[in-house]
């Protein structure tokens, strides 16, 4: 009687303990999903700033044609933080398309254009922002 009583109540423990790992690992998981969800909303955010001030490097493109440059730049950098954070498709198809439009507006400055098509990055950025939004 006394065996089967110990055998119960280890049984009971091992459960509880078992229990206790898989709240704890899915909790884990759900925090770890929400702070890769918040990083890509504030890197998101990040790049909705640039791509303002990539519009306004465009207007002001004949006074400072460094700010361009430094805009795409900025953008580029927050597509990486972006990428490496996340593992969502929707959202890795999102920085594909704005660094493709990124890549467009570049090769247009370098070809001369001054004053390039920036709506495909501004597109390309709300889409993101749309994915990225919890």
């Amino acid at each position: 009687m006394a065996a089967t009583r110990r055998r119960s109540r280890r049984t009971a423990l091992a459960a509880a303990a078992v229990a206790a790992v898989a709240l704890t690992t899915g909790l884990t998981t759900g925090c770890d999903a929400v702070d890769k969800a918040l990083d890509c909303v504030r890197t998101a955010d990040a790049i909705a700033d640039s791509v303002t001030e990539l519009q306004q490097a465009v207007e002001a493109a004949g006074d400072d044609p460094t700010q361009l440059q430094e805009s795409l730049d900025a953008i580029e950098k927050n597509l990486d933080d972006i990428g490496d954070k996340t593992d969502d498709a929707d959202v890795n198809q999102a920085v594909d398309d704005l660094g493709a439009a990124v890549d467009n507006v570049r090769t247009a400055v370098r070809d001369g254009d001054a004053t390039p098509d920036i709506s495909p990055v501004t597109d390309a950025a709300g889409e993101l922002t749309k994915v990225c939004t919890p």
